[in-house]
């Protein structure tokens, strides 16, 4: 399976309902390593490892078939925080 940074945002809006997604395909366009923000208030309580356990289960064939993956988790306060918006 070949992802491209549109199909991956897809996946991840439908198996986890988040807020904000944003996908960056860190290869220069071959799909072998993402970088992801995913901002979402299902995130509340729970803490960093937590997060990203929630997220690789949810997208365990993906991350299986590409090279390099990374992830930051945000709830929506969280996000706001930082200055991002939703």
């Amino acid at each position: 399976m070949s992802l491209t940074t549109e199909s991956f945002e897809q996946i991840i809006r439908e198996r986890l309902s988040p807020d904000l997604v944003q996908v960056e395909d860190m290869s220069g366009g071959c799909g072998q390593a993402f970088a992801v923000v995913i901002v979402s208030d299902s995130f509340k309580g729970k803490n960093k490892l937590a997060r990203h356990r929630m997220v690789n289960q949810a997208l365990k064939e993906e991350i299986e078939s590409i090279h390099a993956f990374t992830q930051k988790g945000f709830t929506r306060e969280e996000w706001e925080k930082e200055g991002g918006k939703v």
